[in-house]
């Protein structure tokens, strides 16, 4: 069954396009995993992060933006550990759990996969070249090539304002969000990403993606 991943800058719209995926498939039938992925919070990660605070209080730093977390990631032993650990989770949801739904005929729609995690990595630990290490190789050659991967674009303006307007509490700094806007433009020149415009209403939008996934056969 078919693999369909939505990337993008953050409020360019991909929760409420997936939900309206999802809606639109199971209304035909279907039972869609939905499944929302980012290198470091994946399921497995998590639990182990909260494993640690519970046991060595202050051992890890809180979620989020923090003096306390750049100066724990700025040790070279830590950071290299937290990414390895990252990927190797990564490696579980990816190149295992989605293999096995898709082996039981789920249809598996993805809110980020793996370049919007190499963004990520790119951002948050500029220090290291993570798509260089074997774990990374390991990662992309295991993971499943999607049949679709789309990617939401809006204005860096549009995507300040929207998260404005929502409050969010781990916003990205402007100059944070800035360089991750630069890097979807580069990166959308050599993936093999559908890019869709999302500036429209989200009917509009959800037009344009189930117009693209029924012309490529995929829903």
């Amino acid at each position: 069954m078919a693999l369909i991943t939505l990337s993008g800058i953050d409020n360019a719209g991909k929760s409420t396009q997936i939900a309206n995926l999802t809606r639109y498939l199971q209304e035909r039938g279907k039972a869609p995993v939905v499944l929302w992925s980012r290198g470091g919070y994946t399921g497995g990660f998590s639990a182990l992060k909260i494993w640690m605070r519970r046991l060595w209080p202050g051992s890890i730093p809180p979620p989020g933006h923090s003096e306390q977390r750049e100066a724990v990631l700025r040790r070279v032993r830590v950071r290299t550990v937290w990414l390895a650990l990252a990927l190797l989770d990564l490696i579980r949801v990816y190149g295992i759990n989605i293999r096995w739904w898709r082996l039981r005929g789920r249809t598996i729609i993805c809110d980020r996969y793996l370049w919007d995690t190499l963004i990520d990595f790119r951002l948050n630990f500029p220090e290291e070249t993570v798509e260089t290490w074997w774990l990374w190789r390991f990662l992309t050659s295991l993971s499943p090539k999607p049949d679709a991967s789309v990617l939401l674009m809006i204005p860096l303006e549009e995507s300040i304002r929207r998260s404005e307007m929502k409050q969010e509490p781990f916003a990205d700094p402007p100059e944070v969000r800035a360089r991750r806007y630069v890097m979807y433009e580069e990166l959308s020149a050599t993936r093999d990403w559908h890019v869709i415009q999302a500036t429209g209403t989200p009917d509009h939008v959800f037009a344009r993606l189930t117009q693209y996934l029924q012309d490529n056969g995929i829903i």
